[in-house]
């Protein structure tokens, strides 16, 4: 089983831009679908985006459509999530996530779950 460690999380301004990095453990990383999720301050934690084990099939949720992008290098043992034109409904602590044999993209998928990095959007 893969281990996950988040980074490049931080403070932003509106608008501004972010790319956090989940770097995995272990030599079967190629075989796991991969996610990102986020959960603000009160709320469940939500889906965000997820790729595929080889990275050709990407997903995102409607709020993140058309500003995030998710990408793996399975050479490195990363997966990436860009964020551009954050807003501040952005303001999350963000989780890199592991699945294998499901997509992961509800919480009940994950096999994995980094520790979390923290993402605050100013206004």
């Amino acid at each position: 089983q893969v281990q996950l460690v988040e980074s490049g999380g931080g403070l932003v301004q509106n608008g501004g831009s972010l790319r956090l990095s989940c770097a995995a453990s272990g030599r079967t990383f190629s075989s796991y679908a991969m996610g990102w999720f986020r959960q603000a301050p009160g709320k469940e934690r939500e889906f965000v985006a997820s790729i595929n084990w080889g990275g050709s099939s990407t997903y995102y949720a409607d709020s993140v459509e058309d500003r995030f992008t998710i990408s793996r290098d399975n050479a490195k043992n990363t997966v990436y999530l860009q964020m551009n034109s954050l807003k501040p409904e952005d303001t999350a602590v963000y989780y890199c996530a592991a699945s294998r044999g499901r997509i992961p993209s509800v919480v009940r998928n994950i096999e994995v779950w980094g520790q979390g990095t923290l993402v605050t959007v100013s206004s």
